[in-house]
């Protein structure tokens, strides 16, 4: 009897799924953080993808594979936009130094 129990309790633990396996990232942010957090922005904060998917792994995460997607989620939030990063390269400088106007004589 003994023995039967522990075979059954070997294969329950062997049969263990990953849930967050397969799930896209947004979906793993609106399961797991959502919670806590209103939107992934500005939770990367600039962080370096390894030491940002270490931190979900050992904190948030149930695999290494769901931290890193996760990570590179939260890091593709942050970036700003493209067109926005344009725009604001093509503006002149304000701070443009100009010969003084000639002072016109009465």
């Amino acid at each position: 009897m003994t023995l039967a129990a522990a075979a059954a309790l070997t294969a329950t633990v062997a049969s263990a799924q990953n849930l967050d396996a397969g799930k896209p990232p947004a979906k793993l942010f609106a399961d797991g953080c959502a919670t806590c957090h209103r939107s992934p922005r500005g939770l990367a904060k600039g962080r370096f993808s390894v030491t940002l998917a270490w931190f979900l792994k050992d904190h948030y995460a149930t695999s290494p594979d769901s931290a890193k997607a996760l990570a590179a989620y939260l890091q593709s939030v942050d970036e700003p936009p493209p067109s926005a990063a344009g725009k604001h390269r093509a503006k002149p400088s304000r701070l443009v130094s100009r010969p003084p106007k000639p002072v016109q004589s009465p």
